[in-house]
């Protein structure tokens, strides 16, 4: 057989899987969370729910998140060394979560924001508690596995790996509670490779149509 035509029929059978596999994916029933899952059952933080996208046509997202008038973006790395995660990692750390208490989903939001529309197990940890020394030591200690000795410092050896969510591309909340308030994380010490930031926020949760608590008003 010659190279010519060995080539030829290798390029055949590629396109023909191509082809099977785009077939399947256009004629899927539903609308997928990743390529042929619909959807998940979770149990985190005394919350049970299955995770899906809605699958409703003409569903429009909340009228919290349906405005393009926002702030400035936030750039994609907040800091060196923390990463930034999107919706299949970001759902890939709650589902670890369910049986692994060294991660925390943490929303950073202030409570008002919180109670009308948030990311189902989820805990709130409002990045206004890093702006005095006493609150933030009380937050970390509370939901993210620190420990203040008797001395005053502070011993990180278990600290959990946080997951931060916003509002969105342009909130500046977890930013704050990264990095620019005083007692922010990094200010504190944590261990800036614990630290996940979920960029799109509620703003990308919401317009992919994924699974919220709260009446969005």
């Amino acid at each position: 057989m010659t190279v010519l035509r060995k080539t030829l029929i290798a390029t055949a059978i590629m396109s023909l899987f191509s082809t099977v596999s785009f077939a399947e994916e256009e004629n899927s029933s539903f609308i997928p969370l990743s390529k042929g899952v619909k959807s998940i059952d979770i149990n985190l933080n005394d919350e049970n729910f299955t995770l899906i996208r809605n699958q409703k046509v003409g569903n429009l997202i909340s009228e919290l998140y349906n405005t393009t008038h926002r702030g400035a973006l936030q750039p994609m790395t907040i800091a060196e060394g923390i990463e930034t995660v999107g919706e299949v990692e970001f759902i890939e750390y709650m589902k670890k979560a369910q049986t692994d208490d060294s991660i925390a989903i943490i929303d950073s939001r202030s409570p008002g924001w919180f109670a009308r529309l948030r990311i189902p197990g989820a805990v709130n940890v409002p990045y206004t508690n890093f702006k005095d020394r006493d609150s933030a030591v009380e937050m970390m200690e509370d939901e993210m596995g620190v420990i203040e000795k008797e001395d005053g410092s502070l011993d990180f050896s278990n600290a959990k790996t946080v997951v931060l969510y916003c509002n969105g591309y342009w909130c500046g909340q977890t930013p704050s509670m990264t990095k620019r308030s005083k007692y922010s994380l990094l200010n504190m010490g944590y261990p800036v490779e614990k630290i996940k930031y979920y960029r799109g926020g509620m703003q990308a949760w919401t317009s992919l149509g994924l699974t919220v608590i709260g009446t969005g008003k």
